[in-house]
C-alpha cells in the first residue's frame, strides 16, 4: 500500500512538473513573436526615416539650378564690370562664384539692360539679380531678396572744378541718373527735383555713359551710387568729387525671383560660411582695400 501511495505521489508530481514546464514553454513561444514584431516595426520606422531624410536632400537639391545665371549691368564697378579683356570681373561676380563652387553650380554672368531686370527674373533668363541691388519696399515686395551685404549712399558728383557745391545748387542744371535705379528714385524723391533743368532728371542706360558726359559737359551733376563713384573716380583718376551731403543711405541685397525661397536660404547659408572661412573678408580686401566692406553673418 504504501509503495502504491508513493508511485501515485510521484506520479501526481511528476505530472505537475510537466505541467510547469509546458507553461513556461508557452509564454516563451508567445513572447518570441511579440518581440520579433516590435523590432520588425522598429526596423520599419528606421528605413522610414532614412527614406524621408534622403527624400529630403534630394527635393533640397533638385530646388538647386544646374547653371546659377547672375544678371547684372556690366559697367557698374566694381560691383560687376567689363574689364579690359572683355571678361566680366567685381565684388559681386566674386562673392557669386564662390558661392557656386560652394554648392556645386555652374556660374555664368549675363549682361542685361537694368530697366528690363524685372522682365528677364520673371521668365527665368536668369536665376537672379546680384549687382549691388539697392533693397526697397518696392523689391522686397515684388522678388525674393537676401538680407542686405553692403552699406551704400546715393551722392551727388560733380567735376572738381564745378560751382555745384551743395544740393540746393542743382537748381537749373542738368542732373543724371541712370534708369530705373535708385539713384534716380532718390533724385525725382526729393524735392530739389522740381528745380532742375526741364524739371526732370537725365536717365542714362548706365553710369560709366552718364560719367563720361559729366566729363564732356553733357550734363552738371550726377546722383549715383557712393561705392561705384568712389571706385570709378580712383581707378581712373578723374578730375570729379562727391558732395558731402548724400541723397539717401541705403543697402545692396541679392534679388530672387518671388517664392524662389530654397535658393535664396542656399546662397545665405553659403555666404555665412564663405564669411566664416575668410573668403568674404580677402574678397573686401581685394577690391576695397579693408577686409570689413562687405556685411558678414
Amino acid at each position: 500500500m504504501k509503495k502504491t501511495l508513493s508511485f501515485l505521489m510521484a506520479l501526481l508530481m511528476g505530472a505537475m512538473l510537466f505541467s510547469g514546464c509546458g507553461g513556461s514553454t508557452t509564454a516563451s513561444s508567445e513572447a518570441a513573436p511579440e518581440a520579433a514584431s516590435s523590432e520588425a516595426a522598429a526596423s520599419e520606422a528606421a528605413a522610414s526615416e532614412a527614406a524621408s531624410s534622403e527624400t529630403a536632400s534630394e527635393s533640397t537639391d533638385a530646388a538647386l539650378p544646374e547653371t546659377f545665371i547672375l544678371g547684372l549691368d556690366a559697367s557698374f564697378p566694381p560691383m560687376g564690370f567689363t574689364d579690359e579683356n572683355n571678361e566680366i570681373i567685381g565684388v559681386d561676380i566674386d562673392l557669386a562664384k564662390a558661392v557656386c563652387d560652394k554648392l556645386g553650380m555652374t556660374f555664368e554672368a549675363k549682361p542685361i539692360d537694368w530697366d528690363a531686370k524685372d522682365m528677364e527674373l520673371a521668365t527665368g533668363k536668369i536665376t537672379c539679380i546680384w549687382n549691388g541691388l539697392t533693397i526697397t519696399d518696392e523689391r522686397l515686395e515684388n522678388y525674393e531678396m537676401s538680407r542686405p551685404y553692403m552699406e551704400n549712399d546715393q551722392v551727388i558728383v560733380v567735376m572738381n572744378d564745378s560751382d555745384i557745391n551743395a544740393k540746393a545748387d542743382l537748381a537749373g542744371r542738368i542732373v543724371a541718373a541712370q534708369k530705373d535705379s535708385s539713384g534716380l528714385e532718390a533724385l525725382m524723391a526729393d524735392e530739389i527735383c522740381a528745380s532742375i533743368q526741364d524739371g526732370t532728371p537725365k536717365e542714362y542706360a548706365d553710369y560709366v555713359t552718364a560719367l563720361g558726359d559729366l566729363e564732356l559737359g553733357r550734363c552738371d551733376a550726377i546722383v549715383m551710387d557712393s561705392i561705384v563713384a568712389d571706385y570709378y573716380i580712383t581707378a581712373n583718376q578723374k578730375d570729379m568729387r562727391l558732395l558731402d551731403e548724400t541723397m539717401a543711405a541705403e543697402e545692396y541685397g541679392i534679388g530672387f525671383k518671388k517664392g524662389d525661397t530654397a535658393l535664396l536660404e542656399a546662397v545665405e547659408n553659403a555666404l555665412s560660411e564663405l564669411a566664416a572661412e575668410g573668403t568674404v573678408a580677402e574678397i573686401s580686401q581685394k577690391w576695397f582695400g579693408r577686409d570689413d566692406a562687405i556685411i558678414t553673418y
